[in-house]
């Protein structure tokens, strides 16, 4: 079973990503349906001895067999749209982190706050404790309150990167020269991982990414002794 799951996506830890959780699983649905369906009139074909030598035409299968599979495209299409304006959506965000990419680490700027900017590189293997992750674990992690908006504005120095959190439905392009905008939610309080998902250089998968989720006094308390 536990083969199984590493094969689906991640546990859901913000509202879009339940919404994108929804989505794979109504599509999934969907595509049983149409699979079960042609292995049924397969299967069928393979066994029956109905033939019509003088059948030249069926205009009403043809119809049905024009219709239906368009009927069936507007389920998957109309959730899809929906989905989309709602990971495009910037509603009103609390805090605003800016997320530079370099070759080949992360750097971090608190916009809301005054000098409060570090860089954030992965922990070597030798250097790990004993509740670290491997290839993982960052020696600054990012950290910010849960169920309150945080917009995340990305871009890179020198090549493309990618900031890529699964758990929370976000992969966004950091691009030399243009700033990129996304935002998300997070409904629960611990440590999110991702990595870098776009082929950067030798050590491009040497570039993790890990956001501390926390209740928002003890982000006061944690920008209040940053700054200090």
């Amino acid at each position: 079973m536990a083969t199984w799951s590493n094969l689906g996506l991640q546990n859901s830890l913000s509202p879009l990503m339940e919404q994108l959780n929804f989505f794979h699983d109504h599509t999934i649905l969907i595509l049983i349906m149409i699979t079960t369906l042609i292995a049924y009139i397969m299967f069928m074909l393979f066994f029956n001895k109905f033939t019509n030598r003088y059948l030249l035409h069926g205009q009403t299968i043809e119809i049905i067999w024009t219709i239906l599979p368009a009927i069936i495209l507007m389920f998957i299409a109309l959730p899809s749209i929906r989905l989309l304006y709602l990971l495009d959506e910037i509603n009103s965000p609390l805090i605003t982190l800016k997320t530079i990419g370099h070759q080949w680490y992360w750097s971090y700027e608190y916009s809301n706050f005054l000098n409060l900017e570090f860089d954030s590189y992965m922990i070597p293997s030798d250097n790990l404790e004993m509740n670290s992750f491997r290839l993982l674990d960052v020696d600054n992690r990012i950290i910010l309150p849960y169920n309150n908006q945080i917009r995340v504005l990305v871009t890179a120095t020198d090549v493309l990167h990618s900031w890529t959190i699964p758990s929370l439905g976000i992969k966004i392009d950091a691009t030399p020269g243009r700033l990129n905008q996304t935002n998300f939610l997070m409904n629960q309080p611990g440590l999110f991982f991702g990595q870098c998902s776009e082929i950067c250089g030798a050590n491009h998968s040497f570039m993790p990414i890990v956001i501390e989720s926390i209740p928002m006094n003890f982000f006061i308390k944690w920008v209040s002794s940053s700054i200090n």
